[in-house]
């Protein structure tokens, strides 16, 4: 009898553990950990992003994406890393 007592008691832990595994991807895929927030990244972000990056500002560049979108430190940094002045254009 103590047997069945402790299969059955381990089913349920593991059906538990299962179940919240489960839940915790369908969470994760849900919002994934860099997804943007909010208006995501417009003209006006970029070009006060690139102004600060002009001015030797990589980390208030870095604050400023991560506040607007809600990425992380890491995803951020890239970004900004990443983001160019755009080559003028010819006049026409």
């Amino acid at each position: 009898m103590p047997n069945l007592i402790v299969t059955i008691l381990l089913t349920a832990i593991l059906v538990v553990a299962v179940v919240g595994l489960i839940l915790l991807a369908v969470r994760l895929t849900q919002r994934p950990r860099n997804a943007l927030i909010g208006g995501g990244l417009g003209p006006e972000l970029i070009e006060q992003v690139l102004a600060l990056k002009a001015d030797n500002q990589f980390d208030q560049a870095v604050f400023l994406v991560r506040g607007e979108t809600g990425m992380s430190h890491r995803a951020a940094s890239r970004l900004v890393r990443k983001l160019r002045t755009p080559p003028p254009q010819p006049p026409a």
